[in-house]
């Protein structure tokens, strides 16, 4: 992973610092959004948030994805610091036109397991190491973690980060995402409730 740029970015809840991030052995794009100043050996708010072009970008009710992204910055901006890394691996990592393919199935009746799985591939796909590598290069190494999988915490942990803290993430359910959510709980073990 090479830190290529970082900038200023405004938001509506205060100005990040925006860092752009090459991985070296397939070029792919990752950023992270840092909030206030980073107090060595003083665990900072952290979010890893996936990719979701469909939520985040347009707006889709069928996922909690642009919730738990507006919820992570504003609670980092609440705190004065913080640090939220935009994890590029779109669809749990089966790629934009796969998660299109697992939607059509799920308007079938699959859940978001089954589709993926029929596709061929594994519930989630996704590689945290990534995460690992932006966190050492920003030299962070205790944080707490606004995150409802218990996954995610357990590789980061393997991985050598310490996590401090496990902060639930709640959003509100609706009629388009509450059958997502009950597979995220009941299928992948994600804890769903304070």
């Amino acid at each position: 992973m090479q830190l290529i740029e970082k900038s200023i970015l405004p938001t509506p809840w205060g100005n990040f610092c925006i860092f752009g991030f090459k991985e070296k052995k397939n070029g792919k794009n990752h950023i992270a959004l840092l909030y206030g100043t980073i107090q060595k050996n003083v665990p900072i708010l952290s979010r890893i948030h996936s990719e979701c072009l469909t939520g985040d970008a347009l707006f889709s009710l069928r996922c909690d994805c642009r919730a738990q992204l507006e919820m992570s910055m504003e609670r980092i901006s609440s705190e004065g610091s913080g640090i939220l890394i935009y994890h590029r691996q779109e669809g749990r990592n089966i790629g934009l036109l796969n998660k299109i393919k697992a939607y059509a199935l799920q308007d079938q009746g699959l859940d978001t397991v089954q589709a993926n799985q029929k596709l061929g591939f594994s519930a989630d796909e996704r590689d945290f190491s990534i995460c690992v590598s932006i966190f050492n290069i920003l030299n962070i190494k205790k944080i707490r973690l606004l995150t409802n999988n218990p996954f995610k915490v357990q590789m980061l942990s393997d991985s050598g980060i310490n996590i401090v803290e496990r902060i639930p993430l709640i959003t509100k359910k609706n009629s388009k995402n509450a059958y997502y959510l009950k597979t995220k709980s009941e299928k992948m073990g994600h804890l769903l409730s304070e």
